[in-house]
């Protein structure tokens, strides 16, 4: 199945049974063995951003460990372990919310507790707004995936409008603290009733809190409501996510990081 690796690779993963995972809307190509996951994909100065982090915050918080990196021919190759559990979007888990929702909360307390001066990568709003006017000049941003009332009668005209709206209305404050960046339930991994890992962390580092929170909440919303996956959980409130996690909710910063979140 694997063709084409580097040799320090492949010293690793020779003749070992994987599957593919194409969960997740990265474009990259990951394979899944025994005991690690292998990430594939093009070069790109964020990879060894995420490297960094992850070195340094490992042992401090659930990741997975890296095993070995190389590059080549264009492309990464990203060794690691595999980290235990299942997806927290699992079937058991939204049937059981009482096990899953504490250990939502605990991912994201353990993000939280981290000292920001021990995370090498700067994630702030202004960083994302840069990256962001960089998508929509590149024409990167994929309005079908986006949520239908964002963009169209009711909603902003196009990705460029909703940027300038963005720039012009960015919350006066940020929570900073240590971010994962995608914290939607299929990168966060239960074993039990336990936090076992947190995985696709390329877009981890210093950010407002409620970049997170909006992430978990929105998925959150459409893992129950069957736009993820199709069943639909019913007697479920996604709103109860705050409460769990010690918060008030903000309306202001919650519907900010989901339309910014847009533009990625």
């Amino acid at each position: 199945m694997l063709k084409s690796i580097p040799e320090n690779i492949a010293h690793f993963v020779k003749d070992k049974p994987c599957t593919s995972d194409n969960i997740g809307a990265s474009g990259s190509e990951v394979y899944i063995f025994d005991d690690m996951v292998l990430k594939i994909e093009d070069i790109n100065d964020s990879i060894f951003a995420m490297i960094s982090v992850m070195e340094r915050l490992e042992g401090r918080l659930p990741l997975p460990h890296i095993i070995h990196h190389s590059v080549g021919g264009g492309k990464s190759y990203l060794l690691m372990s595999r980290v235990k559990g299942v997806m927290a979007c699992d079937e058991f888990y939204l049937e059981h919310r009482e096990l899953m929702l504490p250990v939502l909360a605990d991912a994201l307390h353990q993000l939280w507790s981290i000292d920001v001066r021990d995370c090498p990568r700067d994630r702030s709003l202004d960083t994302e707004l840069k990256e962001a006017r960089k998508r929509v000049e590149q024409g990167l941003v994929d309005i079908a995936d986006c949520e239908p009332e964002t963009f169209g009668e009711g909603g902003f005209k196009d990705p460029y409008e909703l940027l300038l709206w963005l720039e012009s209305n960015k919350p006066k404050e940020q929570e900073l603290c240590v971010s994962h960046g995608d914290l939607c339930l299929p990168n966060i991994f239960i074993d039990g009733d336990k936090l076992s890992g947190l995985i696709d962390v390329g877009d981890m580092g210093i950010a407002d809190k409620w970049r997170d929170i909006s992430l978990l909440y929105r998925s959150l919303k459409h893992n129950f409501d069957g736009t993820y996956g199709g069943k639909v959980y019913k007697d479920f409130d996604p709103e109860c996510i705050f409460g769990i996690l010690g918060v008030e909710k903000n309306e202001q910063k919650l519907k900010y990081y989901l339309l910014l979140d847009e533009l990625f």
